[in-house]
């Protein structure tokens, strides 16, 4: 056996170590939800790349101790965790107005804000790999995502007004981000209700299909009960108008998404905000998952601070994105920790298969640099949470200050290391699930 196959062996055996860890009792309990996962991350090098944060963070671990650029602050940032270029999209916030802006924040915790960065990098160069772009085209990508990030930090840092750093609306936002923008605004509540729900009766209720289980009495009993808690923990302000929460319907859930395979998820059907049927309310209940970066951060103050994984997600939500979905917060059922939040009729995700100019993927690239800055400078000590009790933004913007020249070139030698290993391992990954080799499939 030659020394490369020995490697790829090697490899191979550590993605079902890793693999085991991270989704084992998921996949003991619900194998075809991950067949149909791992059937959808062998698409592609960057499908098998978003599935695969616990692979991502196995590896990069070993900086947890120290590494360019971290310190005793720097390193206990509040993350998203899963920072790749396609965990970027449209919002309604609290306000009402529509914002593009990191989303998906299943993966948020505490810890190194490099790792968001690294983790984006490498995205951007498998997205370049698909799109056949040259590896000096890719670094160049990687230092405008840098560059702007940087920009956007020290703007932060040294006291930068609001109207100087704005978030990204209809009003500020440019190509791409605008196009999802504009979208997301054509978009209904009474669209997304026509593709979920039906009026019988006088009254709106779930359609039966579409991936919509029936829950039997006692389950939807136990949901109810876990609705409940769930109201106890939504800011005052949006408990303004109580029959907003009456229930109309409760249906389970299956299939949501290459993240959440094997959880346990819920919909729940509202009233909403007026009597009319129109402005009924979608809400979804899912199990809180176990971040991949927890599982190497050993900081107990950092573990001991939430309640449960749902509690975390709502939490972390919260404290990076900022004028949150009103309806977001956290339960328990069955002794687990639960999400809960509006399935939003204006969520459109950032769209890449139509970007393809080098100059306009830039364009992109450095926006979400942007966007990356003012979520790791959203959660610190100005955003209430004790765990983050400093200014994020001049500690990082500190950190680079002490070494400019080096930071591109940190996220560039990522990128197209970890970009060749994603790409390799995807390959591993294909021929371990066809092969049968993965355990409980």
């Amino acid at each position: 056996m030659s020394t490369q196959q020995t490697q790829a062996e090697q490899r191979g055996e550590h993605i079902l170590a890793v693999f085991d860890t991270a989704f084992g009792e998921l996949l003991a309990a619900d194998p075809a939800a991950f067949r149909v996962k791992f059937r959808k991350m062998a698409a592609s090098a960057f499908a098998f790349y978003r599935g695969t944060a616990c692979l991502f963070y196995s590896d990069v671990e070993r900086e947890r101790a120290g590494g360019p650029y971290l310190d005793e602050r720097t390193s206990r940032v509040w993350i998203h965790g899963d920072l790749h270029a396609e965990n970027f999209g449209t919002y309604m916030d609290a306000n009402g107005r529509l914002i593009f802006n990191v989303n998906d924040f299943d993966e948020a915790y505490v810890g190194p804000f490099t790792w968001d960065l690294k983790r984006f990098a490498a995205s951007v160069a498998l997205i370049g790999y698909t799109k056949a772009l040259s590896d000096e085209k890719i670094t160049e990508l990687v230092r405008t995502y840098a560059g702007a990030y940087r920009e956007r930090v020290h703007a932060l840092a040294t006291g930068a007004k609001d109207d100087e750093v704005p978030p990204f609306t209809l009003e500020t936002a440019e190509g791409p981000l605008l196009d999802a923008l504009r979208d997301a605004r054509s978009l209904t509540r009474f669209g997304l209700l026509d593709s979920m729900t039906e009026i019988r009766d006088f009254e709106r209720r779930f359609s039966a299909g579409g991936g919509s289980i029936e829950l039997d009495a006692a389950t939807r009993y136990k949901v109810l009960a876990a609705f409940d808690g769930y109201l106890e923990t939504l800011p005052e302000s949006s408990l303004a108008r109580p029959d907003s929460y009456r229930v109309k319907d409760v249906v389970g859930r299956r299939g949501i998404g290459i993240g959440s395979a094997g959880l346990p998820s819920y919909n729940i059907l509202l009233e909403g905000n007026s009597d009319a049927l129109e402005n009924d309310v979608v809400i979804y209940m899912k199990q809180g998952q176990t971040p991949a970066v927890s599982r190497h951060i050993t900081d107990e103050q950092v573990r001991s601070y939430f309640r449960h994984e749902g509690h975390r997600t709502v939490i972390s939500q919260r404290a990076l994105q900022a004028h949150a979905d009103p309806w977001l917060g956290w339960t328990e059922l069955d002794g687990a920790g639960q999400l809960v939040a509006e399935i939003s009729p204006y969520a459109v995700d950032l769209d890449w298969s139509d970007i393809d100019d080098p100059a306009e993927i830039a364009a992109v690239v450095a926006d979400l640099g942007r966007a990356t800055a003012a979520m790791h400078a959203a959660a610190d000590d100005q955003s209430g949470h004790s765990l983050v009790p400093f200014s994020t933004e001049r500690a990082i913007d500190a950190v680079i200050a002490a070494d400019e020249d080096g930071f591109a070139d940190l996220l560039v030698d990522f990128a197209h290391s970890y970009g060749a290993r994603a790409r390799a391992d995807h390959q591993i990954f294909v021929d371990l699930f066809r092969n049968g080799r993965i355990p409980g499939l």
